[in-house]
């Protein structure tokens, strides 16, 4: 689980302090599992708490850790070092970028394991990358190409012939992609 240290959860809860609303801290990762992933702190507020995160209080506070997150959290420190400007709050989570995907991962983190292990790799032959902006309710996963792949000549023959093949290969559950890039800036693209 996640290590708070004793300085850091000082410096918490007198940030905690300083917010009326706010109910205690949440921690949770952006993109999980992949090369983007970001470990983050943020103040809770009433509404922001949902079934799956998982609560622990503190002597001065409580934390909620989002449920999706908690495995990529393990081994996880917050430190906060006092210094000549103040001081600085540190999150290092050595697990938040490693994959940990199964058939039971919310759908999103399984489809960001296969862009990144598989699709990206292979796009970044001509500079360029996809990534999961959001799945639809009728379960179209909306991507957005960068790099090379934005405005590139080829990129519907990319995205139906490689990116849809292969997620809906790995993916049957997926109804399909959508592409959400603006393909007119043409300054990166590799054709």
């Amino acid at each position: 689980m996640v290590t708070i240290t004793e300085s850091a959860q000082d410096y918490l809860a007198e940030l905690l302090a300083k917010q009326e609303d706010a109910l205690g801290v949440r921690v949770f990762i952006n993109q999980p599992g992949t090369p983007r992933a970001e470990t983050c702190i943020a103040y809770c507020r009433d509404g922001d708490v949902v079934p799956e995160d998982e609560e622990h209080k503190f002597e001065k506070f409580t934390a909620w850790f989002e449920g999706r997150s908690l495995p990529f959290l393990e081994d996880a420190l917050v430190d906060y070092s006092k210094d000549r400007m103040g001081g600085q709050l540190t999150i290092k989570a050595p697990n938040a970028k490693m994959p940990r995907v199964d058939e039971n991962s919310p759908l999103e983190d399984r489809i960001n394991y296969v862009l990144y292990n598989e699709v990206n790799p292979a796009l970044a032959a001509h500079g360029g990358e996809v990534s999961l902006v959001e799945i639809t309710e009728d379960r179209f996963a909306v991507l957005r190409f960068g790099g090379g792949c934005q405005g590139c000549s080829a990129v519907d023959q990319t995205l139906k012939g490689g990116v849809e093949k292969t997620l809906m290969e790995q993916l049957p559950q997926l109804a399909g992609v959508r592409d959400m890039t603006d393909h007119t800036d043409r300054s990166q693209a590799y054709y």
